[in-house]
């Protein structure tokens, strides 16, 4: 909840949006959304891959911010989606709460292992499970693309083959809203703040370094500065070479997550180093180096994961009755009952 108190402190504290607390503010989210899709490889549907939807996604990549205000329940079950706070070994919290590495299956379970170690849920927020809900959703929405192009291709029956056009525009439209919303969870895991119970200044904990407890680190760092150093070209010659090999969705997800941890205390030695600030009236070169790995670490995450979700979408069952997205693709089975429904 204290994070929840935070955000809204921040954001009557300074009228510009770029330094309200929102992971990456505008530009770092529209950033990563459009470089990891003008980085997809040729394989994945073109109506991914073209520059209305790279613009697309820039765009989208901020609605999880944007659904903010909405009154409860619905603020609650989304707003502490946006981080997960770990100490500084990893655990959720503090020593009480469990190893990040020992994620349980369902959130339900994560929330009762907290609340049992006495830790408020709202305070530790749920990260990698929203990046995890929303890359199975990616999965799902490309295996209704994968049919739904297969069939109209093959279709001879003017109707059916109509519905099946229309339900393919309608489909790709939600691929590409739920790409953003991976997008923007992606983009939170990549900012060191969102993992860390450091999130905004060093906060109440043993500080033998000296670290800075301003409560515009946070703000400033993801907002003002990033804008000013952030280019879609700067984050694009950051990313690094696809790591598509022994995929599981919770150990890809735990370990980008703990990567992000481990740049935690290097932002704060930077910032008290001075890196944030400016050189000859232009930001440190220092502070730009650094947000710009963090953005294109961001951007090759949504990349892979976007390619590992096609790849995966290959091997699942959908619709009811279900039907196998292989048997379709290789036409021994017609779908239309499972697509359009079954009364």
């Amino acid at each position: 909840m204290k994070r929840l108190f935070l955000a809204a402190a921040c954001a009557l504290a300074f009228a510009a949006p770029a330094v309200q607390v929102e992971a990456w503010g505008n530009t770092g989210h529209r950033l990563i959304g459009m470089a990891a899709v003008r980085a997809l490889p040729e394989d994945l549907p073109a109506f991914l891959r073209s520059p209305e939807a790279a613009a697309e996604i820039g765009e989208l990549s901020r609605e999880p911010d944007r659904w903010k205000g909405g009154g409860q329940p619905h603020d609650r079950e989304r707003d502490t989606a946006h981080f997960v706070d770990m100490d500084d070994e990893g655990r959720i919290m503090n020593d009480k709460g469990m190893s990040i590495d020992a994620l349980p299956r369902l959130k339900s379970e994560y929330d009762a292992a907290l609340q049992s170690a006495g830790i408020d849920v709202d305070d530790a927020g749920y990260l990698p499970y929203a990046i995890m809900d929303a890359w199975q959703q990616l999965v799902r929405d490309l295996a209704y693309v994968r049919v739904l192009t297969a069939q109209a291709n093959r279709e001879i029956d003017p109707g059916k083959k109509a519905w099946y056009l229309a339900d393919l525009r309608r489909r790709e439209a939600l691929t590409l809203r739920d790409l953003g919303v991976l997008s923007h969870y992606i983009g939170d895991g990549s900012q060191p703040h969102h993992t860390s119970i450091h999130y905004n200044g060093w906060g109440d904990y043993p500080n033998p370094e000296g670290f800075t407890n301003s409560r515009q680190t946070h703000g400033l760092f993801e907002g003002a500065f990033t804008g000013r150093v952030a280019s879609l070209q700067a984050v694009e010659a950051g990313m690094t070479a696809p790591s598509l090999e022994s995929f599981d969705l919770k150990r890809r997800t735990v370990a980008y997550l703990k990567t992000t941890l481990g740049t935690v205390v290097p932002f704060y030695r930077l910032e008290k180093a001075g890196g944030f600030g400016e050189v000859g009236g232009q930001p440190d070169p220092r502070g730009a180096e650094f947000t710009l790995a963090r953005l294109s670490a961001g951007a090759s995450e949504l990349r892979d994961l976007t390619v590992l979700a096609w790849r995966a979408s290959a091997d699942v069952s959908i619709g009811w009755p279900a039907v196998k997205v292989a048997e379709v693709e290789a036409g021994t089975v017609d779908p239309w009952l499972s697509m359009i429904g079954e009364d």
